[in-house]
């Protein structure tokens, strides 16, 4: 385990099993909104529980738009820094 070889494999095994896990989630999120709209739009469900998937739809659309955001920042970014590598 003290032998840096080990640890870097380590490190790298780990890393991959995390990767595995979050293409799981990812693959998931279709259900996972449809359950969320499901329960907000249904009329058995109690007003505080489509309140909460109401709430959650919101953050999470939020936070999308957020991130697209971002990537376009760090695009333009990136843009400008391969025009000043260049000399334009």
């Amino acid at each position: 385990m003290k032998k840096p070889e080990f640890q870097t494999a380590y490190r790298e095994a780990r890393r991959l099993a995390v990767g595995q896990s979050i293409a799981r989630l990812q693959q998931a999120t279709g259900a996972a909104v449809s359950t969320l709209l499901k329960v907000m739009v249904d009329p058995g469900t109690p007003p505080s529980t489509k309140v909460r998937a109401a709430d959650s739809v919101l953050d999470h659309a939020a936070k999308a738009i957020e991130l697209e955001d971002i990537e376009a920042r760090v695009a333009e970014l990136k843009s400008a820094a391969e025009g000043s590598k260049h000399g334009r």
